[in-house]
């Protein structure tokens, strides 16, 4: 059973429930009631109406508001009522819950949130997307590993390609702690290592064309590249629509680019994917974009079912364990939920 955070969302917990709907997942869903009745026959429905916004303190509001829709849907998963968690709400207070409830996994330094890149070649992994400003070199290692998990069990990826996103291709360039990850991620590879392929440093124009599989960075670095690619993106499709509708040439041929152009915007978009998951902790958390309507719920939804059905994070443990790449040593294990 998946837990769903209802509250938050732009479009409301109305289109919370009929993505719940549209998953066809067991789910428990967190919310209004009388907003929830259109959730389907295989949710059930716990009457949480208290909101945490996006403009409160994400960590003093969890530990203050234990009535709160995302800490009694975090809660859940940490009882082991639910085996994952869902939410469209403020993201600070979906990773102050998830922390704080759920718990990262022994011996991991930080949690990164990794966002499925709307690429036209393959799928891109880019972590952090904005879980850690700063990170030092152990932290984008264990992102590698952290990573090349997600896209072996939820893309089928065999043995992903990872990259070291940098200000050049060449390993003398970036910032010290980018060189001194590089210099750890060569060294495994050189020694072997099966886990995934480490490419070396790309930049930022290899983010679109998909050239890894998997693109490690800092969280700030992150967050700033997902969303000049998402605007770029929105201001590409919106100029495009644009020209079409000028004159009578534009919109003849605009209907003999439809098809195309539509499967073109099915392939890049960001509903598809069903939002970004926080790697690193005890259980799957996914947080769906604010703005997603049923469609993209419902991704998010089916996202988490996928990881745990493909035993994620305990993939997860075990490969940061054969690593070595724990912090003091520490097993990789899951069973400690509390």
């Amino acid at each position: 059973m998946i837990a769903v955070d209802a509250n938050g969302a732009d479009r409301g917990p109305a289109a919370v429930a009929a993505g719940v709907a549209r998953s066809g997942v067991e789910a428990l869903v967190f919310g209004p009631r009388e907003a929830l009745a259109e959730c389907g026959p295989r949710a059930e429905i716990v009457h949480a109406p208290t909101l945490i916004g996006g403009d409160e303190e994400p960590a003093l509001a969890v530990r203050s508001r234990p009535e709160a829709s995302i800490v009694q849907a975090a809660e859940a998963v940490a009882e082991g009522r639910c085996e994952a968690l869902v939410s469209a709400g403020a993201t600070g207070a979906v990773l102050a819950a998830a922390l704080l409830r759920i718990k990262r996994l022994r011996g991991v330094h930080r949690p990164a949130l990794a966002v499925v890149l709307p690429t036209l070649e393959r799928p891109t992994l880019l972590l952090d997307a904005g879980a850690n400003v700063e990170v030092r070199p152990e932290h984008l290692v264990q992102f590698a590993y952290l990573g090349a998990c997600f896209m072996q069990a939820c893309m089928g990826v065999e043995r992903p390609r990872v990259g070291l996103l940098s200000v050049g291709e060449e390993r003398a360039k970036g910032t010290p702690d980018v060189l001194e990850a590089h210099r750890r991620l060569a060294e495994r590879a050189e020694a072997g290592e099966r886990t995934f392929e480490f490419h070396g440093n790309v930049e930022g124009f290899d983010l679109p064309r998909a050239t890894v599989d998997v693109v490690v960075t800092d969280g700030f670095t992150g967050n700033v590249a997902l969303k000049v690619m998402e605007s770029t993106s929105a201001e590409l499709g919106r100029a495009i629509r644009q020209q079409l509708a000028r004159g009578v040439l534009p919109r003849v041929g605009g209907l003999l680019v439809r098809a195309p152009l539509r499967r073109l915007r099915e392939r890049i978009d960001p509903e598809r994917i069903g939002g970004a998951i926080l790697l690193g902790l005890r259980k799957p958390v996914i947080v769906a974009h604010g703005s997603f309507g049923p469609v993209g719920i419902a991704s998010a939804i089916r996202l988490a079912r996928r990881a745990v059905d493909e035993q994620m994070v305990e993939r997860t443990a075990a490969a940061l364990a054969a690593a070595g790449v724990l912090r003091s040593g520490v097993g990789g294990s899951v069973a400690q939920q509390r």
